[in-house]
Parts: C-alpha cells; structure tokens; sequence
C-alpha cells in the first residue's frame, strides 16, 4: 500500500495538526469541518474528533489517500 509520510518531532501529533502539515487543506476551519463531517479515517475508522492524538505508525485517510506518520 502507497502512504504519503508525514514525520513528526514530538511523541504524537493531534489530527488536524497532522492534516495540516501533511499541506491536505491550510485552513484549520476547514480541516475541522472535513473531520467532523465524517471524511476523515485514522487506522480504517471514522474519526470525528480534530483533537485525535497520532503516533508513529499510525495512519489516517483523506479523499482515498493514505497518510502515515513516521
């Protein structure tokens, strides 16, 4: 399977922070409204809350395109 990776410093990085710098959508208003609406997935589930903490290793889905976090 083809990910877009997206590296991160810290421990973790929160979902829409993640969508952000993975440069998906550059207005949080509209990453936020995106998630809530049900469009986002993280690890094959529907994730509804922009806040989501992401590790390492971690994947969420966008439009049908995979990110992972490294």
């Amino acid at each position: 399977m083809e990910y877009i990776e997206v590296a991160i410093r810290d421990e973790f990085i929160r979902l829409g922070q993640a969508m952000k710098l993975a440069g998906i959508l550059s207005l949080g208003s509209d990453i936020k409204y995106e998630i809530v609406d049900g469009n986002v997935k993280v690890n094959g589930e529907v994730e509804e809350r922009r806040g989501r903490k992401l590790h390492k290793g971690d994947i969420f889905t966008y439009q049908g395109q995979d990110y992972k976090i490294v």
